[in-house]
């Protein structure tokens, strides 16, 4: 266990330089002047090599680099050029607002998909097969982008019972949520019931029912139980997945979050913003799948993690 996090805790070190790397060259790439964009058309030369000058702007691309890295290597994003503040500051203030979205949408999605594909796996071949993967594939092949707004439509502004936007509401977080999580739901309900149709014609199955065990217990005890490793594989990627996927659903419901943000920071290029939270997301990602390796010893006693 202990070689296993000491791994883990490697892979976070050395993604988080390749990325931070990555993301630190090509927003450098992006056309615009950050300066320009601070000050607006109406300024002098001056004034703009002044500020270049006051954030760092005017030293060569490498020494930027080095000063990135030193920076990183003390757990300091820097300070953003917009905000004028310390990016890990403004991390901390909306990372919280992506994760309870993110948790969020996770519920919703294994309420409908748990349902949904147990239903459809015991009626294996019937209607109601049928109809589940029928609105699987409906959510699934339905847009974040064009959702959201029609939630918004029906829900927000034709009946009038839920928030347009924002995160000031109790209710606020109920159409963000279910926008993301509506593909999720989708693909975690057809997960798992080719999962379940794999464990329903196993031995052991048979022997349970042989020895007059309960359906309920057969298929609670031990059917679902052993089909939970694949579902659980979708709900580790999907959950870091959602951390940085949220970015379209948070602006079209302007939610505070940390993909908003990201948005926000590259439209000023606001280039320690843009770098801070895209590592921030990377190791969240990092971070949630090696959990999820941890659970799979958990689920099944055969798969062990090594150390």
């Amino acid at each position: 266990m202990i070689n296993y996090l000491l791994r883990l805790l490697g892979s976070v070190i050395f993604v988080s330089w390749i990325v931070g790397t990555l993301v630190f060259f090509l927003i450098h790439l992006v056309p615009g002047d950050p300066v320009a964009v601070m000050l607006g058309d109406w300024t002098s030369p001056a004034d703009e090599e002044a500020l270049r000058s006051q954030l760092g702007l005017d030293q060569p691309i490498l020494a930027q680099y080095w000063h990135y890295l030193v920076g990183l290597s003390q757990f300091n994003l820097g300070s953003s050029l917009f905000f004028q503040q310390p990016v890990n500051s403004l991390i901390a203030e909306r990372f919280p607002m992506t994760l309870q979205l993110a948790l969020m949408a996770l519920l919703i999605a294994v309420l409908i998909a748990f349902p949904l594909g147990i239903w459809a796996a015991l009626r294996a071949g019937k209607w109601p097969d049928h109809a589940a993967m029928t609105v699987s594939l409906i959510g699934v092949s339905v847009p974040n982008f064009w959702l959201g707004p029609m939630l918004i439509l029906l829900f927000s502004i034709g009946l009038g019972w839920l928030p347009v936007s924002g995160a000031d509401q109790p209710l606020s977080w109920i159409l963000p949520a279910v926008t993301l999580g509506t593909a999720l739901a989708a693909i975690l309900a057809r997960m798992l019931r080719a999962s379940l149709l794999e464990v329903l014609h196993e031995d052991y199955i048979r022997t349970a029912k042989a020895k007059g065990l309960s359906n309920r217990w057969v298929y609670g005890q031990h059917a679902l139980l052993n089909a939970l490793l694949p579902v659980v594989t979708i709900l580790g990627l999907q959950l870091g997945t959602l951390l940085g996927g949220a970015v379209i659903t948070e602006v079209v419901f302007d939610w505070p979050g940390l993909g908003q943000l990201l948005v926000e920071s590259i439209q000023r290029r606001d280039y320690p913003v843009v770098q801070g939270c895209i590592l921030v997301i990377s190791i969240a990602y990092i971070t949630v799948n090696g959990l999820t390796e941890l659970v799979y010893g958990w689920l099944d006693p055969r798969i062990r993690v090594a150390g």
